[in-house]
């Protein structure tokens, strides 16, 4: 005996929607609160405290990077590619910037022990108002004391050293694998270093993010949430970063701030790149208070405390 065939005769076929009308618009609403927490005072009293610590960590963190490359791995090639990538990145002031790099570490006998303690010192002051920061965008109402912080600091510390170090390796890889001719070998490089760069410092960002949301927060961020928030930050930060760039010459910061130019433009950097860290925190925020609300729990779910209740 022979089985029937069942007849679809009739039958309309749709395909299954991947996102329906009433996910569509609760998106568009976090999208808009989540915007809309930008213009928060608290939001800018972090992210003023947060580039603050950053650009004092920032010097001694590119010297820690040069000393991996230059002193521990004897690697010219990743050597080369720090300054390449420093040149390439920071918006105004790079030669300033990679001279300077150069002429300390001329003397990488007392560097080495004065960078690293000076990132172990400054890097705390990057985390501490990060993560409250972040307990306030999920709403965990205890913030580390200041030893906790500083212990969960250095271990992020030195997975973005790790992080970096393996970036500014694979972009080395990348640029030599092209055979470059003796004509054209010094613009060639460039080019290939830039290339190699916006390859790989995208995803590095995203993990560099996802590690800050998931570890540094005083609770438990889902996953699920800490990378979509991760991604969404990292592809913002380098827009912020391409468009900073490129409107940074009709600001005339020059004329404004005169020999502190430099320095002003790279705190007004940052504090960009902490404004879109923090808002890629809270775009996510809203979904997780909705799920966390149905299942009973506290009343007071992640994002209520900066008015991001959904």
């Amino acid at each position: 005996m022979h089985a029937e065939t069942p007849d679809f005769t009739g039958l309309e076929l749709s395909p299954r929607p991947i996102l329906t009308t009433s996910q569509s618009s609760a998106f568009r609403n976090r999208l808009l609160k989540s915007m809309r927490y930008l213009w928060s005072t608290e939001v800018h009293a972090y992210a003023f405290s947060i580039a603050a610590n950053a650009l004092l960590s920032f010097f001694p963190f590119s010297l820690l990077l040069l000393t991996i490359c230059h002193s521990w791995l004897r690697w010219q090639g990743a050597y080369d590619m720090v300054l390449n990538l420093l040149r390439a990145n920071l918006p105004t002031g790079a030669d300033f910037v990679v001279r300077n790099l150069g002429a300390v570490m001329r003397m990488r006998r007392q560097v080495e022990a004065a960078s690293v303690l000076l990132l172990l010192v400054t890097i705390s002051g990057v985390f501490l108002p990060l993560e409250v920061a972040l307990n306030r965008i999920w709403c965990i109402r205890h913030n580390r004391s200041y030893l906790g912080n500083l212990s969960v600091s250095l271990m992020l510390a030195i997975g973005a050293s790790l992080v970096a170090t393996g970036a500014v390796a694979v972009s080395t890889l990348t640029a030599a694998v092209v055979p470059v001719s003796r004509l054209s070998a010094s613009r060639l490089s460039l080019v290939l270093s830039r290339s190699a760069l916006e390859t790989v410092s995208v995803p590095v960002m995203i993990g560099v993010y996802f590690m800050v949301y998931w570890v540094l927060p005083n609770g438990r961020v889902p996953p699920g949430r800490a990378l979509p928030a991760a991604i969404c930050a990292g592809v913002a930060t380098e827009a912020v970063r391409l468009a900073f760039t490129w409107l940074l010459p009709l600001f005339h910061f020059p004329e404004v701030y005169g020999p502190f130019a430099i320095s002003a433009t790279l705190l007004i950097w940052s504090f960009l790149g902490s404004l879109t860290l923090l808002w890629g925190a809270s775009l996510f925020a809203c979904g997780h208070e909705l799920q966390t609300v149905r299942q009973g729990d506290d009343l007071r779910a992640p994002g209520r405390v900066l008015g991001l209740e959904a």
